[in-house]
């Protein structure tokens, strides 16, 4: 599992750029999973929980992609580096809540095999509800330079992004990275039967 902040920049929705919704934070709770196909591995992820400030990418997103987005005000701080430094927080009934951290080291592509790679190259997304299909879609973009983060700080209620018993099982993380990120784009669903 993961807790990720990130920038949307530049954003369009089925090709076009929406008013006042092209930039903006998100942060998200998600977990890792991979579907195997006739001729591939398909590594994936599952969003748990999706916090944006913008209720029309909130609905949007619901709408088209079943994603379990929440609508809270948002602000962050990104400094580019390198190495980066980034700052993202969400209003929580009052309390201003962060994830935070400090790029460290050189940044690098992750190598073949390790976690920086089984982290942040995942290019299929995956939602599922009682009763419903499971959509899959396909999200394309080029590796990414990676950094140790340092100087992190985690300050939220567990509660707020997923079911009281997952919560109590958030602990410690085993591991902090800073992505420089990239366009992104995101195809449409289909729909996985059987």
């Amino acid at each position: 599992m993961s807790l990720v902040g990130f920038q949307f920049q530049e954003t369009k929705v089925l090709g076009a750029p929406v008013p006042f919704h092209q930039n903006f934070e998100e942060v998200n709770l998600r977990f890792y999973v991979r579907r195997m196909t006739e001729d591939s591995v398909r590594h994936g992820v599952v969003f748990i929980r999706e916090i944006v400030p913008r209720p029309l990418v909130g609905g949007m997103a619901r709408l088209l992609y079943r994603e379990p987005y929440l609508v809270l005000s948002m602000r962050s701080k990104v400094t580019d580096g390198p190495p980066p430094d980034v700052e993202y927080q969400w209003n929580d009934a009052g309390r201003w809540c962060t994830v935070a951290g400090s790029g460290g080291g050189a940044g690098a592509e992750p190598g073949e095999g390790t976690l920086e790679e089984f982290l942040t190259v995942r290019h299929w997304g995956y939602n599922g509800e009682r009763g419903k299909p499971t959509l899959e879609y396909r999200v394309d973009h080029p590796r990414w330079t990676v950094w140790r983060a340092e100087d992190t700080r985690l300050d939220c209620s567990a509660a707020t992004l997923c079911d009281r018993d997952l919560a109590n099982e958030l602990k410690t993380p085993m591991s902090k990275l800073i992505a420089d990120g990239s366009a992104v784009t995101i195809y449409w669903r289909t729909q996985i039967t059987g």
